[in-house]
């Protein structure tokens, strides 16, 4: 949406700006302006002015400087047009109106936030009545406060198919439906069949925009069943993975703490703030993306993630760590802190309190230093060839580095890390005769021939053959504990079908926010991304030859065949990479090691192949 400046302007002289700021802020008289102590940084001196003539705030402190709509956005953590409309609202402005079709969306969208709060109010409701006495039993089970629980809004959904639908009959079930509170039977299930509740003995959490609206749940399930969380499917105010949990309260307290911190669930959010820490939010259900990294940094330069001490959790943080890393720039990055083996924040409140945690969160970890510890501790450096492989992937990882400077800066700083460890004399180089100039027989020296072939360049840059790519994705949806094995190959394969783009990335979200993973587990996760019907499709594949695929195959063997063949598919665009720089050096240099070197990258890549081909025949070893 586009503000014309003289709309901006008069927005700016009809509002009070020490009336505005006024509001949260303590502000007293001086002279012409107004003074505060700063609520951008800590201080005991006000070195904090207003200037209504000017329309300006100022601080000699910290250097914060804005107007209405900046203290709106900084403050508030506002999203501008927000800032726009709530300014706007105040001053009896009306905003321009966007084309049609965004007005058509912004008035549906209103619609469906009147129906996520009306559903909020009645599981509310539920939790203070006589069916949600076991709901209340585990809050105080948890240590939940009244005040906390308050505070956060929880509710409850009555084990029922038809209890909130009946409760909210007045509001149109498509509606319902597409805020994502009833579940529309697919259409080639018993006709005529009517949608039901989709949160059934659940204790309800809902998950707010950054303005405090209620746009999606959380259902904790109270008794036995899968799975535990049940978030709300993305919907037109929803896409989980663009939201925070808590962002709304803890965009606030970040702004006062100078910090934001990020765990990996809402129960740890939760005894977080009720142990005073307020400023920490969550992902919700699913690896952190790019833009909720992004939407940290706004809220913090270095925010800190203190995921749980076990293997899905440092995982988690890794994959973190790579999704952050294209995007770093100067003076922006994460931080980490992990928790004791077996501790998620709750457990270390309840031991400690917030002494424990505050303890943990003086001394993160650096980026720069998770990196270097991961790629260090990941394959054993007992020989030479296996060093060279620790420095190809750290200097792999910096060229990810979107930002000149900052890559160059992670370059040095590893090239200086191995060097300290693995400090050696080099014995000198020998001369040879390069046989350019007619040596080794005389003849003329010609460069060895371009080893990328058509087919190459089509796996690499067009993804890989589309028949083998559905059999992969059968072959994990049918042994889907096998994902967690081969996360890193599988991000790396080039696919050119979106929909198993999706599938992908669906899959390995839900390998690691769960500690097991298998098809019964694995089906609602894919029903809410909207992929069962792709899924039942690759599973119900009958032509595909993929060892995994049949319905005798042992798990343990399908296991192994599928994680070789991932594997295999990952390593083709690497090598034909390698391959290409290899053989550019040698067109402008001859060089004996190179020459080795190529014919080993050009094995490699027939093994590649040979391996490729016969996971696409079902000749794949995986029944021996």
């Amino acid at each position: 949406m586009t503000l014309s400046p003289q709309f901006l302007d008069e927005l700016r002289a009809r509002t009070l700006l020490s009336g505005l700021i006024g509001k949260t802020v303590k502000i007293q008289r001086a002279g012409r302006e107004w003074k505060a102590c700063c609520p951008f940084h800590q201080e005991k001196t006000p070195s904090f002015t207003i200037n209504d003539e000017k329309g300006f705030y100022h601080c000699f402190g910290c250097g914060a400087h804005g107007d209405a709509i900046r203290w709106m956005t900084d403050q508030r953590g506002l999203p501008f047009i927000d800032a726009v409309k709530e300014l706007a609202q105040a001053a009896g402005l009306d905003v321009p109106a966007p084309d049609p079709k965004a007005q058509e969306r912004a008035e549906r969208a209103s619609g469906l936030h009147d129906v996520t709060q009306a559903a909020q109010d009645w599981f509310v409701a539920q939790l203070d009545g006589i069916d949600g006495a076991e709901a209340r039993a585990y809050l105080h089970k948890r240590g939940i406060s009244d005040a906390t629980r308050k505070t956060f809004g929880f509710g409850f959904a009555p084990d029922s198919r038809t209890k909130l639908k009946t409760a909210l009959k007045h509001i149109d079930k498509a509606m319902l439906v597409e805020a994502g509170l009833l579940i529309e039977p697919p259409a080639d299930e018993k006709p005529g069949k009517e949608p039901y509740d989709r949160f059934r003995g659940r204790l309800m959490i809902p998950i707010r925009d950054q303005r405090g609206r209620v746009i999606a749940f959380g259902g904790r399930i109270l008794g036995s069943g899968e799975p535990k969380y049940l978030n709300s499917p993305d919907t037109p105010l929803f896409d989980k993975g663009r939201t925070l949990y808590n962002l709304d309260r803890a965009s606030a307290a970040a702004r006062k703490s100078g910090r934001v911190i990020v765990v990996e669930g809402y129960m740890d959010v939760i005894a977080l703030a009720q142990a005073g820490i307020e400023e920490a939010v969550a992902p919700l259900g699913t690896a952190l993306t790019e833009n909720q990294i992004e939407r940290l940094w706004r809220m913090s330069d270095a925010p800190i993630l203190c995921f749980d001490g076990d293997n899905a959790g440092q995982k988690a943080a890794v994959r973190a760590l790579g999704r952050a890393l294209p995007h770093l720039e100067p003076g922006r990055t994460l931080r980490f802190v992990t928790l004791p083996q077996g501790q998620d924040p709750d457990d270390l409140v309840r031991a400690g309190g917030r002494a424990a945690v505050e303890s943990l969160l003086e001394k993160p970890e650096s980026l720069v230093d998770r990196l270097w510890s991961h790629e260090l501790a990941a394959l054993p450096l007992d020989t030479p060839e296996a060093r060279a492989g620790l420095r190809k992937r750290l200097n792999d990882q910096a060229q990810t580095i979107k930002d000149g400077d900052v890559r160059e800066q992670y370059r040095q700083e590893f090239r200086a890390r191995f060097d300290e460890l693995y400090e050696r004399s080099r014995p000198p180089r020998q001369q040879q005769q390069s046989p350019r100039g007619g040596g080794r027989g005389g003849g003329k020296w010609m460069p060895p021939p371009r080893p990328l072939s058509e087919a190459a360049r089509r796996i690499s840059g067009e993804g890989i053959n589309i028949h083998l790519a559905r059999a992969i994705f059968g072959g994990l949806l049918a042994h889907p504990a096998a994902i967690e094995y081969c996360a890193d190959s599988l991000s790396a394969i080039p696919l050119a079908d979106p929909n198993l783009e999706r599938l992908r990335s669906a899959l390995i979200d839900a390998a690691f926010s769960r500690q097991a993973l298998d098809p019964a587990s694995l089906a609602p996760i894919l029903a809410d991304a909207g992929l069962d019907t792709l899924s039942k499709q690759l599973l119900s594949t009958k032509r595909l030859a993929f060892s995994s695929m049949r319905s005798n195959a042992e798990r343990e063997s399908a296991h192994r065949s599928i994680i070789m063949a991932i594997e295999a598919l990952a390593s083709v665009p690497e090598l034909d990479a390698a391959l290409a720089a290899v053989t550019l050096r040698l067109e402008l240099e001859w060089d004996g090691a190179l020459v080795e070197e190529q014919a080993r990258l050009r094995a490699a890549r027939r093994e590649a192949d040979e391996r490729i081909a016969s996971f696409a025949s079902g000749d794949d070893g995986a029944d021996s």
